[in-house]
């Protein structure tokens, strides 16, 4: 098999973006731009990749991490300029090169491969990938001979009417013979309007070298579309949804409005599961069999037990458990673990904290830095005060509690098993197992402060 490496082309700078940052590491359906492409490259079996990286390099770097070979373009020269930058790495191998940019997500594994095996096939020293499209403005055309060779590729701005009826596009995706390639970078000229190397050019030199070029066509034009500015990451953010609403579809899984669901690439979802309109799944989240994620939730980096019901509400960095219900309107943080068949009802706040199986904590409630047993009942309006203004504290909650309404648990406190704690009571101090606690002012009664104080309403 021949070895292959993938250049990815990240260097630009991306002006229409009106960024800080690089327009690769701008995110599209919740992955950036630039991960998207080299997804695509692992899915056609290539995994020696290097990057060619300019402005906002460091960025484009941290982003990737170290798994990748970094080519740094100081000068932004042109396409050619920029693969001349990696001829270091291209010399030290043999076989094949694939080049493509690193604002193109909608690439797919199955194109990349389906274009190498086009190349091969046909026995082309250069293969460049290319669609068919209603309208070509502003895109190079692919000129062909009476035989259908390729010829050229002539820039927009440079062709003739009969070449602009061209609907043929080249996509800047190419497919080369390192050697080939290697000889043609050394003919590169920049003697045109913009003192640019282009990398267009060195088809030509291998066609007029009496060399084979190649042309790949694409069957859906949309995998080329690149991103330049917002608008059209929100086009390719649209198409990428598309096809994670659909793929989830296919495996089982009911989008009551997938035009209206946001699934980001790396979610798993389990069969029989129903997501409602104005659903929010996001980075790891994994989400069981026979669920329903109703309206208007968004759910974060989590595990999902199966057989849970979540209903307008938000989870992240959590995990649920098999049978639990939570919401309307619940707010999970980070690091909360939520047992089998748990309750957690409306306008409930969980931070930082375990709670048992079989638990209920019903409504009004904040449960932060806590440790809550099985089969126990939070009140509504119940606190865990855990912050003295300097540290976090830990509220120990165990088996079969019952915690009655509007109590403050001033942390560190622990409520022991089987302990009932009276409604309106701030607990400082341990609940023994089978106690009821009572911390409250006794009820006064003053008979007749009404008419005494001339309160009476008339």
């Amino acid at each position: 098999m021949d070895q292959i490496i993938a250049l990815i082309l990240a260097a630009g700078e991306g002006k229409r973006m009106k960024s800080k940052y690089s327009k690769v590491v701008h995110k599209a359906c919740g992955s950036p731009i630039i991960k998207w492409v080299c997804s695509a490259v692992k899915e056609a079996g290539i995994e020696d990749i290097a990057v060619v990286i300019g402005h906002h390099a460091e960025q484009v770097r941290e982003c990737l991490g170290e798994e990748y070979d970094y080519v740094y373009q100081l000068q932004q020269l042109g396409t050619g300029h920029a693969v001349m930058q990696a001829e270091e790495i291209l010399n030290k191998r043999e076989g094949l090169v694939f080049v493509l940019y690193g604002d193109t997500p909608l690439i797919t594994g199955d194109t990349i491969s389906k274009t190498i095996n086009y190349h091969k096939t046909q026995r082309c020293v250069a293969t460049v990938v290319t669609a068919e499209v209603e309208n070509p403005s502003g895109y190079g055309r692919i000129v062909r001979d009476s035989e259908g060779h390729v010829r050229k590729i002539v820039e927009h701005r440079d062709a003739s009417p009969g070449v602009l009826k061209i609907k043929e596009i080249n996509s800047g995706m190419y497919c080369f013979s390192i050697k080939h390639l290697l000889l043609a970078l050394k003919d590169l000229k920049n003697n045109n309007d913009q003192g640019e190397y282009y990398l267009t050019d060195t088809l030509e030199i291998l066609i007029n070298n009496g060399l084979k070029v190649g042309a790949y066509v694409v069957d859906n034009p949309d995998e080329i579309l690149g991103v330049n500015d917002r608008i059209q990451l929100n086009q390719v953010s649209e198409i990428l949804r598309e096809r994670i609403c659909t793929s989830h579809m296919k495996e089982g899984v009911t989008l009551i409005d997938p035009s209206n669901t946001y699934i980001n690439s790396e979610v798993k979802i389990g069969i029989d599961t129903v997501i409602y309109p104005g659903v929010i799944l996001e980075g790891s989240t994994v989400i069981g069999e026979d669920c329903i994620i109703g309206p208007n939730c968004r759910i974060t980096n989590s595990k999902i037990g199966n057989n849970v019901q979540i209903q307008n509400s938000i989870v992240t960095s959590s995990s649920i458990g098999d049978g639990a219900n939570i919401g309307p309107f619940a707010y999970i943080r980070p690091e909360s673990i939520i047992g089998d068949n748990v309750k957690v009802g409306d306008f409930v706040e969980v931070k930082k904290s375990v709670i048992g199986n079989k638990t209920k904590v019903p409504h009004h409630a904040y449960i932060g830095d806590a440790e809550i047993g099985e089969n126990t009942n939070i009140g509504c309006g119940v606190i865990t005060v855990n912050y003295n203004g300097k540290d976090k504290n830990k509220t120990i909650i165990g088996n079969n509690a019952f915690v009655g309404c509007n109590v403050n648990l001033i942390a560190p406190v622990k409520v022991s098993d089987n302990a009932y704690i009276a409604a309106g009571s701030t607990i400082t101090e341990t609940v023994p197992e089978y106690s009821l606690a009572i911390a409250r002012e006794r009820q006064i009664n003053k008979e007749n402060w009404v008419n005494t104080k001339g309160m009476k309403k008339k």
